[in-house]
C-alpha cells in the first residue's frame, strides 16, 4: 500500500507548519483556571492546530482562540471510555455547541477490543461519529495502544476506520499498569497500514523529543498531541 508522505521533510519546514501538526494538550485535571488560560494562549501564539481541553473548560478558553488559526479539541469520556453510548452521544454533543471546537477526541472501549466484543465497539464509534459529524465537528477515536496487542491495534484501527470517525488514535497519556510508549513509530506504522489514505492518524503519549516528532512528520501522521511541556522542544525553539 503505497503511504502518504508530506511534500517537505520535515526538518526543512517553518516553525508555524510545524505547530500545525500539533494538539496542545491541557488536559491535567489539577491544572488551575489560570494554568489553563496561560498554556491555552501560549499554544494559539505558537499557532499550534488545537488545545486539547477538558469539556469543562471550553467556555473558558473560547475567547483566547477565537478569531485565530487554533481551535479547541476537547476530550470526550475521557480517559477510560466506558461510559454508555448514549453518555458518549451526549457528551461529544455537548462540546460541540461551541463555534470554537474544531475537534472532539473520545476513547474506545478498549477494554471491549481486549475482550474481542468488536461488534459493540463498532456500533458505538459509528453513532459517536455520527453525533460529532452531525454537528459539524471531526472525531479521532483513541484506541490506548499501550494496551492492545498488535493485533487489537490493527483490529481497532479497521473498526475505527468502518465507524466513519476521522482519525485514529494512539493513546490517551493517562493509561496506568502498562507500560508507557505511547506514539512509536513502530505502532503508527501500524496504524498508518491499516487506515490506508482515507483515514487519519494521530500520534500521542511519549512525543517528547524533536527527532521523534520530526520522524513521524516525515512517516506521513496527520496529527500529534503532545505535552505543553514539550511544545518548545519540538519545535526547536527552547522554553
Amino acid at each position: 500500500m503505497e503511504m502518504k508522505h508530506p511534500e517537505k521533510k520535515a526538518e526543512q519546514m517553518t516553525q508555524e507548519e510545524l505547530a500545525s501538526y500539533i494538539d496542545y494538550s491541557v488536559l491535567k485535571p489539577e491544572f488551575t483556571e489560570e494554568e489553563i488560560i496561560e498554556l491555552t494562549k501560549d499554544g494559539v501564539k505558537k499557532k499550534c492546530a488545537t488545545i486539547c481541553i477538558n469539556p469543562k473548560y471550553i467556555e473558558l478558553c473560547e475567547p483566547f482562540v477565537r478569531g485565530t488559526a487554533t481551535k479547541l479539541a476537547p476530550v470526550a469520556d475521557f480517559p477510560f471510555g466506558t461510559s454508555s453510548t448514549e453518555s458518549r452521544i451526549r457528551q461529544i454533543q455537548d462540546a460541540a455547541r461551541s463555534p470554537e471546537v474544531m475537534d472532539i477526541d473520545i476513547v474506545a472501549n478498549y477494554g471491549q477490543i481486549r475482550s474481542g466484543r468488536y461488534e459493540e465497539v463498532l456500533e458505538d464509534l459509528k453513532q459517536c461519529a455520527q453525533a460529532a459529524h452531525d454537528a459539524g465537528k471531526t472525531l479521532k477515536v483513541i484506541l490506548e495502544t499501550d494496551a492492545l496487542t498488535e493485533e487489537q491495534v490493527r483490529k481497532g484501527t479497521r473498526i475505527v476506520k468502518e465507524s466513519g470517525a476521522d482519525f485514529v488514535k494512539t493513546s490517551t497519556g493517562f493509561l496506568t499498569g502498562h507500560e508507557s510508549h505511547g506514539a512509536t513509530p513502530e505502532v503508527i506504522a501500524i496504524m498508518m497500514e491499516e487506515a490506508g489514505p482515507d483515514m487519519k492518524v494521530k500520534g500521542s503519549g511519549c512525543i517528547r523529543t524533536r527527532d521523534h516528532f520530526l520522524k513521524l512528520i516525515d512517516m506521513g501522521i496527520d496529527r500529534m498531541g503532545v505535552g505543553y511541556k514539550s511544545v518548545p522542544v519540538v519545535l526547536g525553539i527552547g522554553d
